[in-house]
């Protein structure tokens, strides 16, 4: 598998957008987890009203048992008390789910901040990055042919990938001229299909 190009300026530029985009990922990944981190810290009110609620259930609760200690008023000492015990209770399963709620938007818009840009970089540099190594592995392969039967396939190549005003530049006819098996035009096309990928012929 050929990754990289084999001519400095091609090869450089490689280099510089693979390290650009894993930096573009990292990032992004950074900001997602500080984003996380930021929202999850506002789910410290949800665990201070649950703590409160609680708390209130508790000690309303407790009070309202010593309540009905008392002789015949009892329980209806007892019944206001345990009317703020609920209210405490029920501000207590608010406060819980008031803070599941933002736990839930914290992981949310973590994934969100980085799976959209990271998305995208992935549905542009990825594709031409696989496309190259598969057409840059292919000519690779072919270049190790024996004989001239590598040149062929590389200037075949060639005429289906190139710019006309490039063929143009080899012959006035490159299709024919590599019909006719030309030995100087096919080796021109297959040069011209390895610059294209910004390779250089394999030494014999």
């Amino acid at each position: 598998m050929k990754l990289y190009a084999d001519r400095p300026a091609r090869f450089a530029l490689q280099v510089l957008a693979d390290a650009l985009a894993v930096l573009w990922i990292a990032l992004w990944i950074k900001a997602a987890l500080a984003l996380h981190d930021t929202v999850a810290a506002a789910g410290a009110s949800g665990t201070m009203l649950a703590d409160a609620g609680d708390a209130v259930d508790r000690h309303m609760g407790d009070a309202a048992d010593a309540a009905r200690q008392v002789p015949l008023a009892g329980d209806s000492l007892a019944s206001p008390l345990t009317s703020v015990g609920e209210a405490g209770a029920s501000l207590g399963d608010a406060g819980r789910s008031l803070q599941e709620s933002i736990a839930s938007s914290a992981v949310i818009l973590g994934l969100l901040t980085a799976f959209l840009p990271i998305v995208v970089l992935l549905g542009t540099w990825l594709p031409a990055r696989l496309r190259w190594i598969r057409q840059a592995s292919t000519a690779r392969s072919a270049g190790a042919l024996k004989g001239r039967a590598g040149e062929r396939v590389l200037a075949l190549r060639a005429l289906a990938s190139a710019r006309p005003a490039r063929l143009a530049a080899v012959r006035d006819d490159p299709v024919e001229a590599w019909r006719d098996d030309d030995e100087e035009a096919v080796r021109a096309l297959a040069a011209l299909e390895l610059r294209r990928l910004g390779l250089r012929p394999r030494m014999s």
